[in-house]
Formats: structure tokens, C-alpha cells, sequence
């Protein structure tokens, strides 16, 4: 397995710079490639290739008086910017044809000199970043996180996971994070298979971003298969708030406001988040599977720690 970690730099005035430039020469390559190419659609043209846009954006820009200053910066880069455009441009077809899962994809865009999100890209022969990717041991994750009998749900609300309620989705003074801790103490661990995207459209959308359920999730995920564990999510239409996790009782869908309930039919009374939590952790049979879960996951894609900063572009060669 693989990780990524991405840390935050702190350049002089001079690299802040060089960095600005590089920057921009970047947005304008990307921005004439796409230029380019809604042009030849306009006018029922193919698409130029990736080699004739290479000779016109960057070769053939850079002798003319307007462009001379792309020459300035490093031509990896510019080279890496058409890239990322034709890249863009083979996610959008692709998911325009729906041959692409997850949601539906736009037209690719032109860059803005106003987006703080300003990314370059260097391949292994110009090195300059501060993004890296690390292996791992197989072993030595076996025997930090050895075997457990032990399993839970997560009900995910807009606090916390309520089976860790009093323990933030961040890092402790004691180095420990949120996380590592669930795949650390248990061998199954079973959530829900949230549609963020959908709940960010509602009225609790600020809420349901600052919570960070993606990003929590992901964590669990490339841990779980990093450590053996089993994670186990169980579909979103589940109604894990409205049923009774002693009786198994469905009574009905309850607003959000609404912390504690008394079932109807047996009369307990039940926390929301603690309840949803137990019928998350039976739903998914845990409590039957979590001994016989598999002991060494598969290779996986490398995946940002929580390590560093976040929303740092996530190309294997960033600065």
C-alpha cells in the first residue's frame, strides 16, 4: 500500500514569485488548449492532439512577443497543464456517455487568475515538491494493529460518530487521530453509505461540510483495508433513526430535533444517535462476522494521510 502526505510550504518573497509565474504560464496554457479545442468544435472541426496543441501553445507561443515570457518557466510544467486539459477532456466525454461512475461531469472550463486553487505539476526528472508517496510493510501493520473480536456501528451525525461521542474528528495532543483509533480496536467497523452530496443541497448543508463525513469515511476506508479490517457500509435508505434496536419496531420517520423517542411497542426509551448506531452495527451482522473478517488487505490506491495540509492538489507530483 501506498500513502500520500502533502504538507504545507512556506516560500521567501523571491520563490513566491517564481511560484506566481509559474502558476499563470500554467492557467494560459490550460486556458489555450481549451480554447483550442472549443474553436475546432464550433467550427466542426476535430479535435487537435495533444501534439499539435503542444506545438502551438507552448513552441510555437513561446517565439511569438505576446507569449515570450512562457519561456521563463520550466517547460514541465506546461507540458503537465495540456495534460491535465486533455485528461479533463476524456473525463467529461467519458462521463458524458456515462461509461464514467460518479456524478455527471462538465465541459472543462478556463482557469481563473482570481482561484486560489493554483496548482503546477513536475514529472521525476525536475523535482520541486513538497507531495510524496511512501510503502508500506505489510508486516509491520500486521503486528501494530493485530487481531480483534471486537466490532461497531457509526451512526455519522453533525457532532460525532455518537459510539466515540467526546473524542473530535481531529488530531489529540496525544498524536492520536479519530480514525486510527476505530481501526485500531476493532476488526468491523459498519456505517452508512451517506449521499453528502445531496445533504450539502439541504438546510443543514454548512453543517454537513464542516462535519467532514467524506473525509472521515475515506479514513476509515484505505485504513481498514490497509490494517484487515472489515468495513461494512449499509445503504442510506436504511431506516436506522425510526427503528427500535431492542424490539426491531419501525416507528416512523422523526425530525431532526428530535434527540430521544419512546418506542411504541415496547416502551424503551432511546437516544437517536446512540439507537441509529446499534441498528447500523446489526444491519451490517457484525457482531457474527467480525472474527472471520480477512487478516491482509489488498493494494490499494495511495491515499493522503491526515498528516499535513488539506485541499492540496492531489496530482502525484504537486507543489
Amino acid at each position: 500500500m501506498q500513502l500520500r502526505y502533502a504538507f504545507r510550504l512556506h516560500p521567501d518573497a523571491g520563490r513566491q514569485t517564481a511560484l506566481a509565474r509559474a502558476f499563470g504560464c500554467v492557467r494560459v496554457v490550460f486556458n489555450h488548449a481549451v480554447r483550442a479545442r472549443e474553436e475546432a468544435r464550433r467550427a466542426g472541426r476535430p479535435f487537435p492532439g495533444a501534439g499539435e496543441l503542444s506545438t502551438r501553445v507552448i513552441t510555437e507561443a513561446k517565439r511569438t512577443v505576446e507569449r515570450s515570457w512562457l519561456g521563463e518557466v520550466s517547460v514541465v510544467v506546461l507540458q503537465q497543464s495540456l495534460r491535465d486539459a486533455e485528461a479533463a477532456y476524456k473525463n467529461f466525454f467519458a462521463s458524458f456517455k456515462g461509461t464514467r461512475k460518479g456524478p455527471k461531469l462538465s465541459a472543462p472550463r478556463f482557469k481563473s487568475r482570481k482561484d486560489t486553487r493554483q496548482s503546477i505539476r513536475f514529472t521525476a526528472n525536475a523535482r520541486f515538491f513538497a507531495s510524496f508517496v511512501t510503502g508500506t510493510d505489510p508486516a509491520a501493520d500486521a503486528n501494530r494493529m493485530p487481531a480483534s473480536g471486537q466490532s461497531v456501528g457509526i451512526d455519522l451525525g453533525l457532532t460525532l460518530p455518537h459510539s466515540v461521542r467526546g473524542t473530535p474528528i481531529a488530531v489529540l495532543s496525544t498524536g492520536e487521530k479519530l480514525s486510527t483509533r476505530l481501526i485500531s480496536e476493532n476488526q468491523g467497523i459498519a456505517v452508512e453509505s451517506l449521499s453528502v452530496a445531496g445533504l450539502a443541497r439541504t438546510k443543514p448543508a454548512k453543517s454537513v461540510h464542516d462535519a467532514g463525513w467524506t473525509a472521515f469515511v475515506n479514513m476509515l476506508e484505505y485504513k481498514a483495508q490497509r490494517y484487515g479490517r472489515a468495513l461494512v457500509k449499509i445503504g442510506r435508505f436504511e431506516p436506522t433513526s425510526q427503528t427500535c434496536s431492542l424490539c426491531g419496531t419501525v416507528d416512523g420517520p422523526k425530525p431532526l430535533h428530535i434527540r430521544e423517542w419512546t418506542c411504541t411497542a415496547c416502551g424503551t426509551l432511546h437516544d437517536r444517535d446512540h439507537n441509529a448506531a446499534l441498528n447500523i452495527h446489526q444491519a451490517a451482522g457484525l457482531a457474527v462476522t467480525a472474527c472471520g473478517a480477512p487478516v491482509r488487505p489488498e493494494s490499494v490506491r495511495a491515499q493522503r494521510e491526515e498528516t499535513g495540509s488539506h485541499g492540496f492538489p492531489t496530482g502525484n507530483r504537486a507543489a
